[in-house]
Formats: C-alpha cells, structure tokens, sequence
C-alpha cells in the first residue's frame, strides 16, 4: 500500500511539475500585454516590436482622437482595461479628480532622470505625481496659399467669413477650441469669467455660420482634409502641420498674433491597470535616451528628454514647425486646470455642438 501511495505521490508531483513547465513555456512564449490608450498616429509602429523584444512584454494601443473620447472611454470601460493612459496636461487634474490614474512609483522609472528640469513641477501636476512627459508641442493653423509673415496670421482667417478663403474645419476637443477663441477677442487663454466664454461661444457659433465651415475634426483628421485639398485650412497640432508640409511643401504652419498654447502630453498610469510593472516598462523605454530621439523625428514632436538631444538631427532642432521661434513661444501660454469652472466649459461646448 505504501508503495502504491509512493507511486501515486511521485505520479502527483511530475504531473504538477510538468505543468508547471508547461506554464513557464507558455509565459515565454505569450508575453504578458501591456495596453496604452494613445492619439492616433502617435508611436513610431517599429517600437512595438521593439518594445517587445527588450521587455519581453506585447505592446497593445488603444487609439483616441480628442481627450474627451479618450476620458469617455475611461469611464465606459473602466480603468482596469487600460495601463498607460497618454493624456495632454489640460485634463490631467480631471483624471486625478476622477480617480482614473494613479499615483506613479517613480523609483521604476529610472529612465526619469532624462527629463529637461522645464518639464518638472508644472501646474497641471506639481509635485511630478501622476505623470512622466511623452512628447510637447504647440496647436496652430495649417493651411494652403501665398506665403505669407509667420507673425502676422490672425484669427480673423477663420472666424470672418470675409477673409475665409476657402473651406475650413475647427479643432474638435472642447478646452482647446475655446481656449482660441478666447484668445481671438483677446482675452485669456485660461479665462474662467462667464461672460468671456459666453463671447467665445458666438464667435465659434459665427464661424459656423460661414458657407466653408466644414466641421469639427481631430487633428490628424484636420491636416488629412488640407493634404487632399478638400479644406483650405485647419486648426491642428505642430506635429501632424509637419507630417504635412513633409508631403506637401507649399503648406503653411502657423501661430496666430494673437496667440495659442503650448501642451505636454504625459504618460499616466491607470488606476486599475492589469500591468503595472508592464506600465513602468514602457514609461521607462520611452524616456531612453535614443528612443526618445526616434520617437520625436518619426513624429514630428518635440520631446521633454533632454538626454535625446544627442540623438536628434540639426534640420529636426531648427525646424519652427515643430520647435517655434522665441516670438512664438512668447504668444503661447499653457492651458491651467479650470477647477470648478470645468462646468462652464463643458456648458458652453454643449452649446457649440447643439447650435
């Protein structure tokens, strides 16, 4: 009987142990995935491979075209389905209201010591808790036609019909199209007066108005409709403005005179990510010093990691499309958390949209 019960025990343990091999291999040979919610168009596709090769983990994106979808889908599909959540600076306080990311463990992130010091302690997160720099950039006009003074561009190209020359589409993400058009009367950017936004609200319904208002689109889908001539103008990020001009030499990029903003999109860690240690090895591999470098040219973005400075060519450093000139940077403010005022905004897009 013992021997049977010996046999039986012996039997028992190769089978577990044989299993448990199994499940290593399986482990080898299916990486474990780490999921990023992420713009369109936002990654050089050869890191994925990449990625994988160098961590062992699959990189699956989850794309988004306005911050509003992407914090939508946060909401409807939870947290939990996501581990690195690319967010621009506006909405990022929103997010840690919500309870939709989580604090960072800095500490796997050694790669973080490649931070520009100018990218540290910004309002949007001033104690470096949520977010680590992805990429920065600037949000403009491109559009087709004589080339004209970078510095004279006025908004009025948009928002009067009598100097529209030819269809046009308006940036669709809620803070940043009112933040230009506050800026368009001349008021702040981060204005939070009602009766400002009230004003920003009628000159966009305005612009609506006009016979070449084409709609509301997201960047990429803006600088899209330019390159097939089926918009005069948008409104878009520097970034998608370079892609442009890339196949199109006689497109223009421009900051209007009477002002725009600068923004950072950060990486963040969802609250319920399923991968966390996945999440702060994608964090870490983006702030490498080279791919740090690959990942802004193949974009056309600046990046926040000083350390990729080395690595990035001259004609990438001198370019005003996607790093701007001293006279545009001093026309340019970042765009600060509303607080309470969140709910003006909100109103006031409703309207835009319903009208």
């Amino acid at each position: 009987m013992k021997k049977i019960l010996l046999a039986a025990l012996s039997l028992l343990a190769c089978m577990a142990f044989t299993a448990c091999n199994e499940q290593k291999q399986e482990k080898a040979e299916a990486p474990k995935t780490v999921t990023v919610m992420i713009y369109s168009e936002y990654i050089d596709p050869a890191m994925l491979e990449d990625f994988e090769k160098k961590t062992g983990y699959k990189l699956q994106l989850e794309l988004y075209e306005a911050q509003e979808e992407m914090i939508g889908k946060l909401q409807a599909a939870g947290t939990s389905q996501y581990d690195v959540v690319i967010a621009s600076d506006v909405v990022i306080q929103q997010m840690v209201h919500l309870g939709l990311i989580a604090p960072i463990d800095t500490a796997k992130v050694p790669n973080r010591v490649n931070i520009a010091p100018q990218f540290m302690g910004q309002a949007y997160d001033p104690t470096n808790t949520y977010t680590i720099p992805y990429l920065w950039g600037t949000t403009g006009f491109l559009f087709r036609g004589d080339k004209v003074d970078p510095d004279s561009v006025s908004y009025s190209m948009l928002f009067d019909a009598s100097k529209t020359k030819g269809n046009f589409s308006l940036l669709e993400e809620s803070r940043s199209m009112l933040s230009m058009a506050l800026q368009a009367i001349g008021f702040d950017a981060n204005s939070t007066k009602q009766e400002e936004i009230n004003k920003a609200v009628e000159l966009i319904l305005k612009a609506k108005k006009d016979k070449n208002f084409l709609g509301f689109d997201g960047s990429v889908g803006g600088k899209d409709k330019v390159l097939s001539k089926m918009d005069w103008a948008a409104i878009v990020f520097n970034g998608e403005a370079a892609n442009a001009i890339a196949e199109d030499s006689t497109l223009q990029f421009v900051i209007p005179k009477e002002g725009s903003f600068m923004w950072v999109d950060a990486m963040t860690l969802s609250s319920k990510a399923p991968n966390v240690e996945g999440a702060y090895a994608f964090m870490n591999y983006i702030l490498d010093a080279k791919i740090g470098a690959q990942l802004a040219q193949y974009i056309n973005y600046a990046t926040p990691n000083k350390a990729s400075l080395e690595f990035v060519s001259e004609d990438f450093k001198n370019d005003r499309v996607v790093n701007p000139t001293e006279s545009e940077i001093k026309r340019m403010v970042f765009l600060a958390d509303p607080g309470d005022a969140a709910k003006l905004f909100d109103d006031a897009w409703t309207i835009v949209k319903t009208r």
